[in-house]
């Protein structure tokens, strides 16, 4: 069964526009990582400075993996000018 993860950052005012650009750029290798089965990408309706990732994985363990080597390849600094605090990372458990 598949793990689902929600990713919610907070952009600094204003500045949503340019992380989806960051985001569309990095996408492809995300999808692309061993795992990965789903990334799809949100704009809080009400606030264009508040973006969800949707992801599904086969694993918690793959999504694990991913983050490490998300930290390893510098994202984190990438992502740092645009949000204004560490994002919150939330994985779901299936009650179906």
């Amino acid at each position: 069964m598949s793990h689902t993860v929600i990713a919610d950052f907070k952009c600094n005012e204003g500045r949503g526009a340019g992380f989806l650009k960051t985001l569309q750029e990095a996408l492809p290798d995300t999808r692309a990582f061993e795992g990965c089965e789903l990334v799809e990408v949100y704009t809080d309706a009400d606030n264009a400075d508040r973006i969800f990732l949707y992801e599904k994985w086969a694993t918690r363990e793959n999504h694990g993996a991913y983050m490490a080597w998300r930290a390893e390849n510098g994202m984190a600094e990438m992502m740092g000018p645009y949000i204004s605090d560490a994002p919150q990372i939330v994985h779901l458990k299936s009650e179906d």
